[in-house]
């Protein structure tokens, strides 16, 4: 039976949000949205998740733990694993916790973790491709994030780090007719001069980007060809509307100020808390239905399995087994 004494606390680096964010604006175009609920809230998940996966990559090398990233996740293939430990693939699950309250009771007392539930999706439980061999870490990740126009005021007045995203829609980013979107054309309405990332996609569906500066209220026409545009980002929030203009689709976009999300992750610690065999998982785990209220969500927007984080084994303990196997096999 795992005990709080046996979790592994990782420290929570500025780092860790920055490479989660280049790899959620990269992957926009190919993550499925399988919790449903805002893009925003989906790219926050998918920058605590990247950040927890680099987090254990850098604790492994530290701890002198040998593993493989052959098979890490690539853009295209959500569900892919990340890491492999032993020969063994891992599948890392996170979970953030936001809620102030909830952090304040789990830094308190860490024991209350054994009771949550260790969710796997159903349908990644039982999709093809995967082996019983393979491993489920289970990580919590404490962090606050700006989830209303207020928490983001707060930020930018503390001077904190933030990053600003619009999504574009589904019409934008994933056209049903793979065409250029012509010579694109950008205004700001207001304010200083504006500073804009676009990401997207070209002729090869590759990811691009670039970056254009907005003089207030002067159209700005830029040179390169996306097909597909995934998103906008301004190195500050906007004073005023900001308009992209397609020939080709024969649309000007308007984004109002309210409309950028700020998916910076200001991440406190994560906690690993233990691993399981999928074999063992699939086993032991009861069914937990859509709608569901969990230690980790007011409500599972899909149906997942689960056994409880206690259930679980040691991961300190697969740690040193993966370091002796290891060494045994080179020794000297």
């Amino acid at each position: 039976m795992l005990s709080a004494s046996d979790f592994i606390r990782l420290p929570y680096t500025p780092d860790l949000t920055k490479g989660g964010i280049a790899y959620a604006c990269r992957s926009l175009h190919y993550t499925y949205n399988r919790m449903g609920g805002s893009t925003i809230s989906r790219l926050r998940r998918i920058v605590g998740g990247v950040a927890v996966e680099l987090a254990f990559r850098r604790t492994l090398g530290e701890l002198g733990v040998p593993f493989d990233v052959l098979g890490a996740t690539p853009f295209t293939d959500p569900d892919r694993y990340d890491v492999a430990l032993g020969g063994r693939r891992c599948d890392i699950k996170s979970f953030l916790i936001t809620r102030r309250e909830q952090i304040r009771a789990l830094r308190q007392d860490p024991t209350l973790l054994l009771q949550a539930p260790a969710l796997v999706p159903f349908d990644q439980v039982n999709a093809e491709g995967h082996s019983d061999e393979d491993l489920y870490i289970f990580a919590f990740t404490t962090a606050l994030v700006t989830s209303s126009r207020t928490d983001l005021e707060k930020a930018l007045a503390a001077g904190q780090p933030i990053h600003l995203i619009h999504a574009m829609p589904k019409g934008w980013a994933r056209p049903r007719l793979w065409r250029s979107l012509g010579r694109l054309a950008l205004k700001s309405e207001d304010g200083p001069p504006l500073e804009l990332e676009l990401g997207g996609q070209n002729a090869a569906r590759e990811f691009i980007s670039c970056r254009v500066s907005l003089p207030p209220r002067q159209r700005v026409e830029i040179e390169v060809e996306f097909y597909a545009l995934a998103y906008l980002h301004p190195s500050a929030l906007p004073h005023g509307r900001v308009g992209i203009h397609s020939p080709t689709r024969e649309e000007t976009y308007i984004i109002p100020p309210y409309r950028w999300g700020n998916i910076w992750v200001y991440g406190m610690d994560i906690l690993l808390t233990g691993y399981i065999t999928r074999a063992e998982f699939r086993r032991r785990a009861r069914k937990i239905p859509a709608g569901s209220r969990v230690y980790q969500y007011n409500r599972t927007r899909t149906k997942n399995l689960a056994v409880p984080v206690e259930e679980l084994r040691p991961l300190g303990e697969l740690l040193a087994r993966v370091k002796a196997w290891e060494a045994g096999r080179h020794p000297g």
